[in-house]
């Protein structure tokens, strides 16, 4: 008999990937039903996680810092992906080449964790919002030191950012995919720029307590997850299908839609589940930004990867692989 699992996400955009794991069978293989089709806010999943009412979560990147200064027990242990890619949106007309040429101008953008990207991706680049470079607009708002979203209105969420863009509350905007190719195809200019290195999409997190008692579900878990990317991996035509399929949340996909989400979640997905030290430190200066009690914690303390490193070495991962070399 199985056992029943919790894995909310916190951002719908985890589901093209957890679609394809979990209907590859992967979790199934070891032994686990897991219910992941779900969202939770970042304020429940601070609750439910050490309470043990939910075993793991895919997500909640940015408020943790904080919390573990004041005695929480959150734990991550394992990270599917550690670079974030999005595009740069404008109008056709503008000017706007790159984000260099941002200086002065308007950036919309969703506030949260995305909102923070953004923050760190310019600042980064010598843009800093808070010496006046540029102004973000955020379609969301949130109580102070809160990572969960209060809506400007009820439509809101709903609204693509590339919207605004097109629209002219806007001069630009950061989307990733699908949203990228909706707005090309409404005749927004889509601009590549640099990937930023970041903690987002899935991340395994649990808690301490959940871990010390459950070591042989954390296990499966975690091979279910590294299996259900192997599977991403090499089943182009099946995975891409699944998304297809199942991936509703921004409107029915096109076949070149699902092909171009493919591509850009697996050529990123992590087969190890390791964390790069650049996308900690990355999410680690969101975290002291959106709280300051961060600055009291060793960013490394919420980071535990000796059960990916024990399934690594056991040659589970190299097995997967074994006609296809570990690249990323």
């Amino acid at each position: 008999m199985a056992d029943h699992i919790h894995f909310p996400y916190r951002s719908s955009s985890h589901l093209p990937f957890l679609h394809v794991v979990y209907e590859s069978g992967s979790w199934k293989k070891h032994g686990l039903e897991v219910d992941y089709n779900y969202k939770i806010s970042s304020k429940d999943a601070h609750m439910e996680v050490p309470s043990e009412h939910v075993e793991f979560v895919g997500g909640n990147h940015v408020s943790t810092y904080a919390q573990r200064a004041h005695e929480d027990t959150w734990v991550y242990l394992g990270q599917s992906v550690n670079t974030l890619n999005t595009r740069l949106v404008v109008k056709l007309d503008s000017e706007i080449c790159g984000v260099p040429d941002l200086m002065g101008k308007k950036i919309g953008t969703r506030g949260m964790h995305p909102g923070l990207n953004d923050w760190i991706y310019c600042k980064q680049r010598g843009l800093d919002v808070d010496r006046g470079d540029i102004e973000f607009v955020s379609q969301i708002s949130a109580p102070m030191g809160s990572m969960d979203p209060g809506f400007k209105d009820e439509d809101v969420e709903r609204l693509p950012l590339w919207h605004w863009v097109r629209d002219g509350k806007v001069d630009a905007a950061f989307v990733t995919a699908p949203g990228c190719l909706h707005a090309q195809k409404a005749g927004l200019k889509v601009i590549d720029i640099d990937p930023l290195p970041m903690i987002w999409f899935t991340t395994i997190s649990s808690s301490s307590t959940f871990i010390k008692k459950h070591p042989d579900i954390v296990e499966r878990f975690l091979k279910g997850l590294i299996e259900g990317i192997h599977y991403f991996k090499t089943h182009e035509a099946e995975a891409t299908a699944m998304i297809k399929k199942h991936y509703t949340d921004e409107g029915q996909l096109t076949d070149d839609e699902a092909t171009f989400l493919y591509h850009d979640v697996a050529r990123i997905l992590e087969p190890k589940l390791y964390p790069s030290m650049t996308s900690i430190s990355n999410v680690y200066q969101e975290a002291i930004r959106q709280n300051k009690d961060a600055r009291q914690v060793n960013p490394m303390e919420l980071w535990d990867m000796h059960h990916i490193r024990q399934i690594d070495d056991s040659g589970f991962i190299r097995d997967l692989y074994k006609n296809m070399p570990v690249t990323k």
